[in-house]
């Protein structure tokens, strides 16, 4: 009898120790190689530049999708995430509905951190065209560092997922 008491305290404190394993593990946070980790997100940063479409496709190839910038603390660490300026392509877009800027999740802008006097659609010189996508310039000594350019313009982009 002393021997079988033994053994189901010993079993059942295995079984308390896999159940603490198991949540210790779910709370462990981690982000893929290449991917930086802040708060409970991965973010990735392109090496290959390209439309704002080529660059949601593939950030949606790695299981991600464009960023979506929904905190100071977040905006504060896209902002440098570069030492040098690199411009890079965001969530954010105004194509439906010009001026309505929407994030690729859906949710409308609320958080705004635009650079003096953006964004401007290009300020209606032709040569820019329509600008209906939204990028960040990193690296840059500020925190008001969104631009809006055309879609069609080649840059950098930023992925993000859960960790």
């Amino acid at each position: 009898m002393f021997y079988k008491n033994k053994r189901d305290l010993l079993n059942s404190s295995i079984t308390e120790l896999k159940k603490e394993l198991i949540l210790t593990r779910q709370r462990e946070k981690t982000c893929p190689a290449g991917w930086r980790i802040f708060s409970s997100s991965c973010y990735f940063l392109s090496n290959d530049s390209g439309s704002w479409t080529r660059a949601r496709q593939d950030c949606k190839d790695k299981e991600a999708d464009l960023v979506v910038i929904d905190c100071n603390k977040e905006q504060t660490f896209l902002s440098k995430l570069t030492k040098s300026e690199t411009w890079s392509w965001i969530g954010l877009m105004d194509g439906s509905n010009e001026g309505t800027w929407k994030w690729v999740d859906g949710s409308s802008l609320t958080l705004r951190y635009w650079e003096a006097k953006q964004p401007d659609n290009g300020g209606g010189d032709p040569k820019w065209g329509e600008e209906d996508c939204a990028h960040i310039r990193t690296g840059k000594d500020t925190e008001e560092n969104w631009n809006d350019r055309s879609c069609n313009a080649t840059l950098r982009w930023i992925c993000e997922k859960l960790a």
